[in-house]
């Protein structure tokens, strides 16, 4: 399996515009391609001090399916023009790993509120 790592940076008034380009038009581009290979694709957000980062990982089962989706030039960036209207930088080129070990975890049911670690310390403390 392969990540692609990209990079890309907006000032504060642009990142929701930005998230809404991504997820709106960017995201259903990449599905609508149906893409032999692609498994998934994360967007992730990070305030900065001076800035928002925002990150994406697309999941691939091999390098073979990156170069279906960008082509031989495969680490070149995929930036639409109307996301980089609104990014402030942007990496040129995507990193690509082999991911060595991927765990899914199952979904546990959420303890209720009124359970808590704090509560289960205090009776067997007794």
């Amino acid at each position: 399996m392969i990540c692609r790592l990209w990079r890309g940076w907006t000032t504060r008034d642009n990142a929701d515009a930005y998230e809404r380009i991504v997820r709106g038009q960017v995201i259903p581009g990449i599905e609508a391609r149906r893409i032999p290979g692609f498994r998934a694709i994360d967007l992730v957000r990070r305030q900065r001090d001076h800035d928002v980062e925002f990150m994406t990982l697309m999941w691939f089962d091999s390098l073979e399916s990156v170069k279906d989706f960008m082509g031989e030039d495969y680490d070149l960036a995929h930036v639409p023009a109307e996301a980089q209207a609104v990014l402030a930088d942007f990496d040129k080129r995507s990193a690509h790993y082999e991911v060595l070990d991927r765990r899914d975890q199952p979904r546990l049911p959420k303890a209720p509120a009124s359970f808590s670690v704090p509560f289960l310390f205090a009776v067997t403390m007794r």
